[in-house]
């Protein structure tokens, strides 16, 4: 697992974090999360990359070259673009990378356009609605997908 480098993508308006409906998504901001990813990652002994984008094309890219780069998992949140984004979707799919979906809340217990996910059928898995262990949990989850990809 040494070199094993996972991607981790932000989704639009989780720049906001901290200071965005705090009732649901927490008092922890972006910096917090990637603080503790970047930790969990040390202590797992693999490389993690975080990146932030409220463009749809820029995410798309950044799956698109993933393993070109040398990633070997992606982990995403994709925000608002779970519920509506087919691009996000697609390159999802022609990836050869495992990805995992993640969500801070339980979309399911949410808004019904947010409990659906077009983007969870082309991902290894879904975790939701364990606030910022939900991102610690699929990077868990992709290092050992990521592992057994090498």
């Amino acid at each position: 697992m040494p070199d094993t480098k996972i991607l981790v993508l932000h989704g639009p308006n989780l720049n906001l974090l901290g200071s965005r409906e705090p009732e649901i998504y927490g008092r922890d901001t972006l910096a917090d999360i990637d603080a503790r990813t970047s930790s969990l990652a040390a202590e797992l002994g693999v490389t993690v990359e975080a990146r932030q984008s409220n463009h749809e094309g820029e995410l798309v890219t950044w799956i698109q070259q993933a393993g070109a780069e040398g990633f070997h998992a992606v982990v995403i949140n994709a925000g608002a673009y779970t519920h509506t984004s087919v691009a996000v979707r697609d390159a999802l799919s022609a990836s050869d990378l495992p990805a995992i979906e993640v969500h801070l809340s339980n979309i399911h217990k949410r808004e019904e356009f947010r409990r659906t996910s077009l983007i969870s059928e082309v991902v290894v898995g879904q975790i939701a609605g364990f606030g910022p262990q939900s991102y610690l949990l699929a990077l868990r989850a992709a290092v050992q997908l990521g592992a057994k990809d090498k």
